[in-house]
């Protein structure tokens, strides 16, 4: 048998939950109408998470690493990233979207700085896992989300500790301590939600 006639091994694909609920079409005329629609519901969803807060001396506690978590989990790490470099965009340019109650670049450089852009690399191992079948396991992806959780944390910390000086001690009672617990919950609240959504789904089919 040749070449060309011999069957191929099909390897079945992957897709993040939105591109299940919302597929791209055929033709891939609908791409940038569905990212860009996708991208704006995920900031307008981080800005409102992150206007749920508890003030602390440093750093707020909010919502934000469970939405941040649940982008790159249900969006897959290319649409989760640029959902996440949008949302620190909108920031930079003045919008209101930071837990705060202005925007501007001050909080691009002030102590929650190394949160935000953690929040980029969070959504992207968590999003890259997710698209290789980690989102079909509460275990498993709860393990993706606790890597994001963890992402988050060291470059809060290290920001910091180091970027605006408050020194080890500090920064471990100020911008990790206060966190550990609600990260615990969220991300076992997030581990809960995408796989239950995708067997909700799955069961249509």
């Amino acid at each position: 048998m040749s070449a060309r006639t011999m069957p191929e091994a099909v390897v079945p694909s992957h897709f993040p939950l939105a591109a299940l609920l919302w597929p791209h079409r055929a033709d891939g005329s609908s791409g940038v109408f569905r990212s860009v629609i996708l991208i704006a519901l995920g900031t307008a969803l981080l800005t409102l998470s992150a206007k749920v807060n508890l003030p602390l001396p440093y750093v707020p506690m909010t919502l934000q690493t469970l939405v941040v978590l649940m982008i790159g989990a249900a969006y897959g790490w290319r649409l989760g990233s640029a959902t996440l470099l949008a949302y620190l965009a909108e920031g930079a340019i003045g919008l209101p979207v930071f837990a705060g109650p202005v925007g501007g670049l001050a909080p691009l450089f002030g102590p929650t700085a190394g949160y935000l852009f953690g929040f980029v690399a969070a959504a992207f191992i968590t999003g890259w896992l997710a698209e290789h079948g980690w989102d079909r396991s509460v275990p498993l992806l709860f393990v993706a989300m606790a890597l994001g959780h963890l992402l988050i944390l060291a470059a809060g910390f290290g920001w910091l500790a180091f970027g605006i000086k408050l020194g080890v001690e500090k920064a471990w009672l100020v911008g990790i301590a206060p966190f550990i617990a609600a990260s615990l919950i969220k991300n076992a609240l997030g581990a809960a939600l995408v796989p239950a959504i995708r067997r909700i789904f799955d069961s249509r089919e």
